[in-house]
Parts: C-alpha cells; structure tokens; sequence
C-alpha cells in the first residue's frame, strides 16, 4: 500500500477534475460560515487585509473572521468560484495569478493572506504589485512541503523539497496536467514558500497546515466519515486503531491565521492539530459521540486492505498506516503554533458541523460521496470487503 503523499494528490487531483469539483457552486444560506452568528471581540486596531482567493473553503471563513473583527477586506480571484459571495462587505477585485494581477496596482495593504498560491510563478506574478505595498505577507503553505515523513514530531526545521530536474519551478500551471500538478504539489509549494521570502524579507509568515477538515470540504477526506458513521451499520475502520491523525478544522486554521495578522507574527508554523496526539480510533469514536445512529466498527488490518487494494488515505481518508517511512505523517510538531496562539474547537464540533453541512449538498455531490469518487469507499465496496475479512477469520478459526 503506498504512502507516498504525491500517490494521494494524483488520485485526488485526477478524481477533482473528472467531477468538475474545481469550480465549486455559491454558498447556499445554510452554508455561511459558523463566525457569522459568533460574537467576536473586534480587534484592538482595524487592519486593511487584501486575501488571495477567499471564497474556495478556508477563505470564507477567514473572510467572516475578519469583518466579525472589524478589519475592512479585499479579495482578488477570478469571482469564478461562488461570484459576489461577499457582495458589499468586501472590495473585490478581479485577478488570476497565473494571468493578469494588474487590479492590483498602485494599492497598498497592511497584510496580505495568500490562500490558493500552488505555483511559484503565481507568487511572482502577484509580488510585482504588492512588493513593497505591504507590511506583511502570509502565504498558505502546506506540510506536503516536507521532504520526508521519517522524523516524528519534526519541527519547521526539517527539510523541504527540492525542484525535481526537468521541471522549471515556473511552470504555467496551465500546461500541467492535473495528475502532474498532484504529483509536483509538494515541491511546487516548497519552491514557493522561497518565492514569498524572496518578495518580503523580514515580513513573511508561512503557515504549514496538515489535512484541513470541516464544513465546506469537498474533498471529503474527512467529510466521508461523519457521513459514513450517521448512516450506521458495520463500518470498515482501517487499520489497528492505533495509527495517529493529525486534522485541523477550517475555522481554526482561518481563524489563527487572521490573529498572526492582526500580531504581525513572523516566521514558519506547522498548523495542525489537535493539541494532543489523536489516534484513529480516537477520531472515528469521537465522531461516533455525535450521532444516533449506532454504528460500529471492524478494524480491518493494513496488510489485508492492500490485499483488496483499498489504498490509505484515497479510500480510508485521514488514515495512513503507521511506520518507518511515515513516522511523521501525523505526527508533526506544532508547539510553535501553539506559542504562536494556534487554539482548536472539539473534535465533537467540527463532526457535527460537518455532517450538518454535508447534508445541505447538492445532490450530485452527495452522490459522489457515496460512490466514493473523491475519497472514501461505496457502500458496496465495504460490504465486499468487510465480508472477506470475516471469511478470513472464520477460516482461521
């Protein structure tokens, strides 16, 4: 069963494409993000916040953060994805980083929150209207920027890719194809997080986050097991139970990065969580607290899951086997965050808000989840390959 990251970004990277799931429709009503109804305590200075993006799935949530605190926003994205979502609340601009950022010019902004950067061109691109118009640059990076998952509870210091030869760190991302853009992720995000300190030295944050999970999740490499677990039943739970996770909720993550802003803290950060070590068992159960519907869990070894090819991470979201050469997959050191400020809701919240959204899905997507085209698994599959692990041990018996 292979663990390798890039392995996962393809398969989700090609699944992403062929169900169109790039261009995401408008937020329904039911979807608005949580900080919208919370009382936030305004900050003690009101910031001008240009954010990159901003209505894909962690940018809405930085977006109600940031007005709930009083600060006055811009976005500039192609308003492609969920158009005039923030209509008379926000400034929007029109901008592609890989095309024309030229709204930009002769603008100045106290802070800028770069979400959807992928490519260090797209920094370049961006960095020629906002060097030396900002203060302060946060870029969305990812723990994928790691080289190696071999050094349990690494810290910001472990070393990150290197460009592979061949491949010119300024691709137009256009003439990638989507299962070389999941394979390059890792060091297309690493190349970049160079671009940003090259652009603003001295006044860069680069935030590092692990498996971003919560309402707004399409990717359904969390959503699938609040889904899977309401619906009861025999649940194919892989592994040992034993093998950890490390997840961040989208609102935490939002929520952390727009106080790193309004403290102007600077430097990298590995942004995941929870604060304690979290095992998968941990997990699956915790989201078991939140529903009726009585499911329960056969814990299936790895050895026989790769037996019936159901790969880590793609059809088990969340769950990569632990071992040598993932030692630090879900085990990356966040004590720097945590000085940093970095806080987490209950595991019980981000469940029960993920599974109350993911009912108010369209109903395609809906049927996606269920066939498990993004991630996860059909019911029949389960069923399947359940039943085979039974027959196994009833014939050892």
């Amino acid at each position: 069963m292979s663990t390798d990251r890039r392995t996962f970004l393809k398969a989700s990277a090609l699944a992403s494409a062929a169900l169109g799931l790039d261009a995401l429709p408008r937020i329904s009503s039911a979807e608005t993000p949580s900080t919208e109804t919370t009382r936030v305590e305004r900050a003690a200075k009101s910031l001008s916040i240009l954010i990159l993006g901003g209505t894909g799935f962690t940018g809405p949530e930085q977006v109600e953060y940031a007005i709930a605190r009083g600060h006055k926003v811009t976005l500039i994205n192609r308003n492609k994805t969920r158009p005039d979502f923030f209509k008379g609340r926000v400034e929007q601009l029109i901008g592609d980083l890989n095309g024309d950022m030229s709204a930009l010019k002769g603008m100045k902004f106290d802070v800028v929150i770069d979400n959807p950067t992928t490519a260090p061109a797209w920094v370049r691109n961006a960095a020629q209207y906002l060097s030396g118009n900002t203060n302060h640059y946060i870029f969305i990076s990812t723990i994928s920027a790691y080289a190696s998952d071999k050094n349990v509870w690494a810290d910001e210091s472990d070393p990150t890719h290197t460009m592979p030869p061949g491949l010119d760190p300024y691709v137009d991302m256009n003439t990638l194809k989507p299962e070389d853009r999941g394979q390059y992720y890792g060091p297309l995000k690493a190349y970049s997080e160079k671009e940003v300190e090259k652009h603003y030295p001295g006044m860069n944050t680069i935030i590092r986050p692990g498996l971003i999970v919560g309402p707004l999740d399409r990717s359904d490499r969390f959503t699938y097991w609040p889904y899977r677990i309401d619906k009861g039943g025999d649940v194919l739970a892989p592994g040992t139970g034993n093998d950890p996770v490390q997840i961040i909720d989208s609102r935490d993550l939002a929520e952390w990065t727009v106080r790193m802003a309004e403290n102007r803290t600077l430097g990298t950060f590995n942004g995941t969580g929870p604060v304690k070590p979290l095992t998968m068992a941990e997990m699956l159960y915790g989201i078991k607290g939140v529903t009726t519907a009585g499911a329960q869990f056969t814990w299936v070894p790895a050895d026989f899951l790769r037996e019936q090819k159901i790969s880590a991470w793609r059809h088990m979201p969340v769950w990569v086997p632990d071992g040598p050469n993932n030692a630090a997959f879900s085990r990356r050191s966040i004590a720097k965050a945590l000085a940093a400020g970095l806080t987490f809701r209950p595991l019980a919240e981000t469940a029960k808000d993920t599974l109350d959204w993911n009912k108010t899905r369209p109903a395609t997507e809906l049927q996606a989840l269920a066939d498990g085209k993004i991630a996860g698994i059909s019911a029949q599959r389960e069923a399947d390959v359940l039943a085979a692990w039974k027959a196994k041990q009833a014939a050892t018996k």
